[in-house]
């Protein structure tokens, strides 16, 4: 699979569909999702970024690029103490592979080890993309596979890893990500709700990789999962601009951090779907990841800050994408989450 990436920083074990595929709309998409087509077999249309969402972004670099590589620290140092020196990054598309290329980057910094990193699908509901399993499993020990993204939700993802993974004894069902406020995982870096500012675009921080794609008339059996190559928004990549960002502020030593947590994602998006009549708890996307993605390619209904952070600088983005598309935004008794996107019921649209 093509990227801007270079195959030093990572392996994509994807399938080059560019052209093959009809982006449809935000609006077209969300109307089919929530008619029963998955989301896996449509693409959105991917525009360059306005000059809002740049600042947005620029904004939430300047403020958490030392906090998320002291969360990259904290979870490199994680790994070395749990799983040794033999490991083999697998990042899961597209949001864990800046956070692959950041573990596999600390990790030669700092313990001078030199570890594979790949990226492979997992959708949900779909299930992980077992052409690319079987690649890695011909190359690899299964025991030293470690499946890495950027945060957790509400944990949507990492269950479907682990039922996927019951398939295949012996590969380790954790999954490393850089912040977990859902508080499910100890495999991470900060159970914190971060703004890990590549959260703040698409593609053009993503190696100019779409999102994956599954549909049989173009993924074929014994294919991998699909995604599409964006060259023509190459002028605006800041794919490796954000990398380095990042690794400029790692140090040797990592700030361990304290927050405690008195349940889980979960608990807490049954009860905000419960308070505003959801009845479908995939449209609550907490977490100030989600809630920004929420803003960028779904159709938003509102966005809930939490009442003691309504000033705090890692929701000046959210605050401005939601100003640009009329979005209101309400504060509201979060507890694991800073914020949490709820997606607009179509029939209701």
């Amino acid at each position: 699979m093509r990227s801007s990436y270079s195959t030093n920083d990572v392996v994509l074990l994807l399938k080059d569909i560019t052209g093959q595929v009809t982006p449809q709309s935000t609006e077209e998409r969300e109307k089919k999702i929530q008619a029963g087509t998955h989301y896996c077999e449509m693409l959105p249309i991917e525009y360059s970024p306005s000059k809002e969402y740049m600042e947005a972004y620029e904004e939430a670099l300047i403020h958490f690029a030392k906090p998320t590589a002291n969360a990259i620290g904290c979870l490199a140092d994680k790994i070395v103490k749990t799983r040794g020196e033999k490991v083999v990054l697998v990042s899961l598309a597209r949001a864990g592979i800046p956070v692959g290329i950041l573990l596999k980057r600390y990790l030669k910094w700092k313990y001078d080890l030199e570890v594979m990193h790949y990226s492979i699908s997992i959708i949900r509901g779909r299930g992980i993309d077992h052409t690319a399993m079987s690649y890695l499993l011909e190359r690899h020990k299964r025991e030293e596979l470690l499946f890495v993204d950027g945060w957790i939700g509400k944990g949507a993802i990492l269950r479907e890893l682990q039922k996927e993974l019951d398939a295949y004894e012996g590969v380790p069902q954790e999954l490393a990500v850089v912040a977990d406020p859902a508080g499910i995982t100890t495999l991470c870096g900060t159970h914190d709700d971060l703004l890990i500012p590549s959260s703040c675009l698409n593609s053009t921080v993503s190696g100019l990789v779409s999102r994956t794609f599954l549909r049989n008339d173009i993924i074929k059996e014994g294919d991998f999962h699909g995604a599409v190559f964006y060259g023509e928004l190459a002028r605006e990549d800041v794919s490796y601009a954000f990398i380095d960002a990042i690794e400029s502020q790692f140090t040797r030593e990592n700030k361990e951090d304290s927050v405690e947590l008195e349940q889980t994602g979960l608990e807490e998006v049954r009860e905000i779907a419960e308070h505003f009549g959801i009845a479908d708890i995939n449209l609550v996307k907490p977490g100030i990841g989600e809630a920004t993605r929420v803003l960028l390619r779904r159709v938003p209904w509102k966005v809930l800050i939490h009442e003691a952070c309504w000033e705090d600088e890692s929701l000046h983005h959210i605050k401005r994408l939601a100003k640009e598309k009329g979005v209101s935004v309400e504060p509201y008794p979060l507890k694991n989450y800073k914020a949490c996107g709820l997606i607009k019921k179509m029939a209701d649209a």
